[in-house]
């Protein structure tokens, strides 16, 4: 099935945002090309509007993807200049809640990279579980060689490539190719461009198969013990697979394994 708009899935329209449906996956693309996918606040709150819906329903994963020539030019400066102090700070809020939406929705959230991502551009593919990049795509935090530093954005991105790494694309503002990207651990692939979807389809595949359930726990405790002391982590982790280990998911399969079957999951 697939769904565009306010069809047989359910998806609301939205003004900057298109959401179709292809089997287990939902692709979110961001449309505004005119504008290189630039993140005013009605954007930002329409990303996190569809990943929400796309929460309720039964798919399995969720492609992050921009239309036209680039991926996303970060924050709307248009939107930003014409704000005083309380009013940037919402909106940066807004695109934080937009972050741990990503986090925190239990379908597999993979960035579909081409052409540059950039500013809060390049926090989206941060903030992806996963993500696929063209050979042809640029990351950069700009912030650094211009009047407005990219603090927000560093967030994620130090969590992905470390931190000398991290102070070389902030301080700097240069950006870095697909192949740097891929070596400092902010990508997961990088191939040819036309190659791009299929990459993309084969790693999403990948990462969804298995039970749902398991996988959205899984999500969830990953990012919960992310960055806590060792010590903290093997807490929450012991916990949660103690409690996972009686799911009807973990039941079936096990018991598949050890009768030597392929798995009927129940979720």
């Amino acid at each position: 099935m697939t769904d565009n708009g306010a069809g047989a899935a359910g998806f609301p329209e939205f003004e900057h945002v298109l959401v179709t449906r292809d089997g287990d996956t939902v692709t979110v693309m961001m449309n505004r090309a005119a504008r290189r996918n630039s993140l005013t606040e009605d954007h930002l709150r329409e990303l996190t509007a569809a990943l929400r819906r796309i929460a309720d329903t039964d798919a399995t994963g969720v492609v992050l993807a921009g239309a036209g020539p680039v991926f996303s030019a970060g924050h709307d400066f248009g939107d930003v200049a014409a704000r005083d102090l309380a009013g940037v700070r919402d909106l940066l809020r807004v695109c934080t809640e937009l972050m741990d939406t990503i986090h925190s929705v239990p379908q597999v959230v993979l960035a579909r990279v081409h052409g540059l991502a950039t500013a809060a551009g390049c926090q989206l593919v941060a903030s992806c579980d996963l993500a696929v990049a063209a050979e042809s795509a640029g990351f950069a935090l700009p912030g650094g060689k211009g009047g407005w530093f990219c603090h927000t954005p560093a967030v994620p991105v130090a969590r992905s490539i470390g931190r000398k790494r991290l102070m070389e694309l902030a301080l700097t503002g240069d950006p870095i190719d697909a192949a740097t990207a891929l070596d400092w651990g902010l990508v997961n692939r990088v191939v040819p461009d036309a190659d791009l979807d299929d990459a993309v389809t084969d790693l999403l595949g990948r990462a969804t198969r298995g039970s749902r359930a398991g996988k959205a726990l899984g999500k969830q405790t990953l990012y919960a013990q992310l960055d806590r002391p060792e010590d903290d982590a093997y807490a929450i982790a012991v916990e949660v697979m103690a409690a996972a280990s009686q799911s009807p998911g973990a039941r079936e399969g096990m018991a598949a394994f050890l009768e030597k079957r392929h798995p009927s999951w129940p979720d």
